[in-house]
């Protein structure tokens, strides 16, 4: 804008100069004596007596001066417009950045006006303490169960996330067609009975190895459909525009809960000498989320028709993601990622316990340290206004480096430390890639958009998890962190590749199918 009002000012100059030149040099003349005006245009010759034109000198200054003059006026003028440019371009920007700092500093927790997010966020952080109170019991059981067996702790986290691998896309399909509120409310129930079920085992004494194998698994079933239409349903919440800020206040919730949660499990576990009561006061937790689904005003959801039955809906979802490219780069980068991340997270039970000697309130104090540091992550993600791929790629890099020297930490409050800014990393990948992939589907598709990333989230934990367990085993649990770090890295640099690929090869099929008519 500054250029061309800049080219437009000195075009207009060009002609103003030269109308500016022929006034000034007839204006002049007119403001002098007429005597003088009459001789100073015929002087006579003092001998000849006859009139001789004026002298050449004169007249070329007298021109230069009006040539001059127009000059000047038209310097002056384009200067003119050129302020007046540099003003509304700089009122522009103003204006602009004015908007886009109106826009932050509508509030780090801005979609907490709306009433409906309000009770879905309350009811969610009471949940999210409960579920990671009972991830770090459920972890401890498997641990104390199998006398600290890691292969065990993977199995145990691949049979939670082994359902999303095998029906997870069916998952985002019912999100896609029945109404998502009746079905949270299903789903949050059926969870409260699943940890109520092995709490009572667990007090009873009746808890094996087998009946935790179960439970994950049963979990993990109910999160196939719980998990997309949960992600799904904000945005009926609140809206495309306080979309990006209600996702980071989400990963605020479960982080902040990560951060208590843990924590409080290991307290907890050693007063009142066991990890039952924690199962049993996790399913008490699930009551705060069924009240605020309860309560909510239906009349404020912006819900969607539901997509109707028909043949070859999941078929058309991956279609829609390998088509867009803005989708299928989060999802593939998230696919990466999630084939370690899991297994980070499992790998601080075994470090605390394995390489530091922690015990059970120190091993809460690990996971609370990583989760303060994606806390910290999700709240700098609730100020942006748009995700951005730069902060996606350079997340996922970061993680992977912090895996690495993670895994190299020589003493435990070395590790601690280096836990946090692992966090920022990891939770700046997760909330940027939902909020892109949410942001670019459209409504009628979204649920299944969710469920393919969904699925890439979490589905990775069945192949990852085992995999760095056995390496943990192998080489000690050092080995699985820092090889899971050098994975994530190349599994980035995999995702940027594939996508690029992938994009070619359909724009080449569509340069092709719109060829073949025309040679027809």
């Amino acid at each position: 804008m500054a250029d061309a009002a800049a080219e437009g000012a000195v075009s207009g100059g060009e002609s103003r100069a030269q109308a500016g030149g022929s006034d000034s040099g007839e204006a002049q003349p007119e403001l002098a004596d007429p005597d003088e005006r009459s001789a100073s245009a015929t002087p006579r010759d003092a001998e000849a007596g006859e009139p001789r034109p004026a002298e050449p000198d004169a007249t070329k200054a007298n021109e230069a001066r009006s040539v001059e003059a127009g000059a000047v006026q038209a310097a002056e003028s384009d200067a003119a417009q050129a302020e007046i440019a540099e003003a509304d371009e700089v009122q522009a920007v103003e204006t602009g950045t004015a908007q886009a700092v109106s826009e932050v500093r509508g509030g780090m927790f801005r979609s907490l006006r709306v009433y409906n997010y309000r009770l879905f966020a309350a009811g969610g952080v009471v949940s999210n303490v409960g579920g990671w109170m009972q991830r770090t019991a459920q972890d401890w059981l498997i641990l104390d169960l199998t006398n600290g067996s890691a292969t065990a702790l993977g199995v145990t986290t691949a049979l939670q996330f082994l359902p999303q691998l095998l029906f997870g896309l069916w998952g985002g399909m019912i999100a896609d067609r029945y109404p998502k509120r009746p079905v949270l409310i299903v789903a949050q129930s059926i969870m409260g009975l699943l940890a109520l079920t092995l709490g009572t085992l667990t007090l009873t004494g009746q808890a094996r190895e087998w009946h935790v194998y179960m439970m994950a698994f049963a979990l993990g079933l109910v999160l196939c459909v719980e998990v997309p239409t949960r992600q799904s349903f904000v945005v009926e919440m609140v809206g495309r525009k306080d979309l990006p800020n209600a996702i980071a206040l989400n990963a605020s919730s479960f982080n902040l809960a990560r951060v208590v949660g843990p924590a409080l499990a290991g307290v907890l576990i050693y007063a009142l000498g066991g990890t039952g009561p924690i199962f049993v006061l996790n399913a008490l937790s699930f009551l705060a989320v069924l009240g605020g689904l309860a309560l909510m005003r239906t009349s404020e959801l912006t819900t969607p028709d539901p997509v109707p039955r028909a043949k070859g809906q999941l078929r058309e979802g991956l279609r829609y993601v390998m088509e867009r490219p803005d989708l299928l780069m989060p999802i593939l980068l998230v696919a990466f990622v999630s084939l370690c991340a899991q297994s980070f997270s499992m790998s601080i039970a075994l470090m605390a316990r394995e390489v530091f000697g922690a015990g059970a309130s120190s091993f809460g104090l690990a996971s609370s340290m990583f989760a303060v540091g994606a806390l910290v992550g999700a709240l700098m993600a609730a100020r942006r206004v748009r995700p951005s791929r730069k902060l996606l790629i350079g997340g996922a890099l970061s993680f992977g480096l912090f895996q690495v020297v993670t895994g190299l930490a020589p003493w435990y409050p070395v590790y601690l430390l280096l836990l946090v800014p692992a966090g920022v990393a990891l939770i700046s990948v997760n909330t940027t890639a939902n909020t892109s992939v949410q942001l670019a589907a459209s409504p009628e598709m979204r649920g299944r958009v969710m469920g393919i990333y969904v699925l890439v989230f979490t589905g990775g934990a069945p192949i990852g998890a085992p995999l760095l367990g056995w390496v943990a085993e192998m080489g000690g649990p050092r080995a699985g962190v820092v090889v899971g770090g050098v994975l994530t890295v190349i599994g980035t640099g995999a995702a940027i590749m594939l996508t690029k690929a992938i994009g070619r090869r359909s724009h080449a099929t569509v340069r092709g199918s719109a060829a073949a008519p025309a040679g027809a």
